[in-house]
């Protein structure tokens, strides 16, 4: 047995199988978890891999760390999406955080997370309330603002479409502090069905924020293997001399826990080959 993801008419990924954990259609989408023959169980939301065990490491790390890092003091985080658990669990190794507050809207992900891919989240650290319902309402509530959100969405399809407007980020800028720094993930740039997309997104953030910027991960179950991700912030920049600062000594302090994001990682992440400028252009 094995699962296909197609991204451009019949290419795209081969996973091999053993056997089916999980499937539930709920009024969202429908959530999966696969046993598979390499990577561990993996999860995906209609048809779309979202993570397996073995590499969900790259990303969770990628989204959150350049992120937390960059803000000086990150207290108050908010994480849109990432009802696997990943995206918490690495905010959570930041030990001045106070409070993370993760709005998924389909409960049936941290569910079956839970139970199938228990080593990825933090479920019971008390820092952690979790809230099952739509995010864009939730930012458009707010009234204490947050030191850093984390939009950890599936792709731009079903209830993860409005996680790419020009409205969404908005709301976003006005929920973060003066500080505050954004960041999400934003498509694979091999893929041209995502070109316009992205294009659209960073225009959107461009106009928004006072920076922003691409940075890049490789992921081995995302389609082609090259992932982009969006930075954005009220002014900081990833390479601020204090940030960088504040990198070397993290990762020294978070030591093997970390097995992706590094220093070197952290700089080199920003640089872009000149097909992936030309996307932005």
């Amino acid at each position: 047995m094995q699962f296909n993801e197609y991204y451009h008419g019949r290419t795209g990924l081969t996973v091999g199988v053993k056997k089916v954990l999980f499937s539930e259609s709920t009024p969202y989408q429908k959530v999966e978890v696969f046993e598979t023959d390499t990577w561990g169980n993996m999860m995906t939301i209609d048809g779309m891999v979202m993570l397996s065990e073995k590499d969900e490491f790259v990303y969770h790390e990628m989204l959150v760390h350049v992120a937390m890092f960059s803000h000086p003091d990150p207290k108050r985080v908010l994480i849109i999406g990432g009802g696997d658990g990943g995206s918490a669990r690495e905010v959570l190794r930041h030990p001045g955080v106070e409070q993370v507050d993760m709005v998924e809207i389909d409960e049936a992900v941290v569910r079956a997370a839970r139970q199938f891919l228990p080593d990825v989240g933090d479920f019971d650290n008390p820092r952690l309330k979790v809230y099952y319902e739509d995010g864009i309402t939730f930012v458009n509530n707010i009234s204490d603002p947050y030191d850093v959100i984390i939009i950890d969405g599936s792709d731009p399809v079903g209830p993860a479409i409005d996680l790419f407007s020009d409205s969404f980020y908005k709301s976003c800028y006005r929920a973060l502090g003066p500080d505050g720094v954004l960041t999400s993930q934003t498509e694979s740039p091999w893929v041209a069905s995502y070109h316009s997309g992205i294009r659209k997104l960073f225009h959107s953030l461009d106009s928004i924020f006072e920076l922003s910027a691409m940075y890049l991960a490789f992921i081995p179950l995302y389609p082609s293997g090259m992932w982009s991700l969006a930075f954005a912030s009220k002014g900081i920049h990833p390479h601020d001399p204090e940030v960088l600062d504040r990198v070397a000594r993290g990762t020294t302090a978070m030591n093997s826990s970390l097995r992706y994001y590094n220093p070197d990682i952290h700089k080199g992440a920003f640089a872009l080959p000149g097909f992936v400028k030309d996307i932005l252009r």
